[in-house]
């Protein structure tokens, strides 16, 4: 059959540049049980916290990663609504890393900010990252809520380029302690594992161009160059896919370290981690942000004979057989 007419889109140009930053969020929820009971307000707490407290110009890039209907169709509505730049949905779980590298390369902006689907962003949060960005040479990751163990962890290269040129301002035991609390709960660690985790590291503050910046740097959420990320996963992705479902994020890391790039977190907080539920705390700061979330009712942990069997191998083994086999069932 012949064509008819000529395809109107042809001779015109585009009024549409994206902007310096595309925002991207990953996001998993196969179902709403267990440890992804309250993940969709985790999720929606992630989204909107960048809606409202981005001051800078951005694109919303979503990528989810196999989830269920229910949060397929919360992002849909976000999209068909406007909220979402681009939107793109896998049937199934196709991995973190590979999920990154489909974000990195489709992003359109030449900055990433990158965040798991569990961050609170705090207003004004992006601003603080891109001063850092726009300040310090070199510079592949930038964070926004401050980890004392990253420090010993792929910061080899920021301490030595901080020690070469005399920029270490302060070192010590100077993180806020009510940081530590908040990084402790909602990462689901005990007073005792996080101390040992941190024994012997000391907190490093850096003041380079009159702007000062903690020593640390992670990848649950980070605002890094394009360019660094696509480098980085390049090299690590040599065949172009990685078969693992999670891992290889601190190897990430320490490649970008091992390259010599910067890796450096906001001197304020300028995000907070969530973890798997909205805590009171942070359904204040969604109030005062304009957004509207009730904080999850956690039931205390059994005790007794309960507790007790639970520990026990076999027991714990059998039922959570019997977990698996009723997901599948409702699945």
């Amino acid at each position: 059959m012949a064509r008819i007419g000529i395809n109107p889109s042809r001779g015109k140009t585009l009024d549409f540049f994206p902007a310096r930053t595309t925002v991207a969020v990953l996001v998993y929820a196969p179902h709403q049980a267990g440890y992804f009971q309250h993940r969709l307000d985790v999720t929606r707490m992630t989204i909107e916290s960048i809606l409202a407290n981005t001051t800078e110009p951005f694109d919303l890039l979503v990528f989810d990663n196999g989830s269920c209907p229910e949060m397929v169709t919360y992002l849909e509505s976000l999209y068909d609504q406007g909220a979402i730049d681009y939107l793109l949905l896998s049937k199934q779980n196709i991995g973190k890393l590979n999920a990154l590298k489909i974000i990195v390369n489709s992003a359109p902006g030449e900055i990433v900010a990158y965040t798991d689907d569990d961050v609170f962003h705090l207003p004004g949060w992006l601003l603080e990252h891109l001063k850092i960005i726009d300040t310090y040479p070199n510079v592949g990751a930038v964070t926004g809520f401050y980890i004392r163990q990253r420090v010993a962890m792929s910061s080899a290269s920021t301490i030595a380029f901080a020690e070469k040129m005399d920029l270490i301002t302060q070192r010590g035991l100077l993180m806020p302690r009510k940081w530590e609390e908040e990084y402790i709960e909602n990462s689901g660690r005990t007073w005792e594992v996080y101390q040992s985790e941190v024994s012997g590291i000391e907190d490093v503050i850096l003041t380079y161009g009159g702007l000062e910046a903690w020593v640390s740097a992670h990848h649950f959420q980070m605002v890094c160059p394009k360019n660094v990320l696509q480098e980085v996963l390049t090299e690590m992705l040599p065949e172009g896919w990685s078969e693992q479902l999670m891992g290889r994020m601190v190897e990430l890391d320490d490649l970008m370290d091992a390259k010599g790039y910067l890796r450096l977190c906001t001197r304020q907080q300028t995000m907070r981690l969530m973890g798997n539920t909205i805590s009171e705390e942070v359904a204040v700061l969604a109030a005062q942000s304009g957004l509207s979330v009730e904080a999850a009712i956690v039931k205390p942990a059994a005790s007794g004979l309960l507790q007790r069997l639970t520990k026990v191998g076999w027991i714990r083994y059998f039922l959570q057989g019997v977990v698996n086999r009723i997901y599948r069932w409702l699945n």
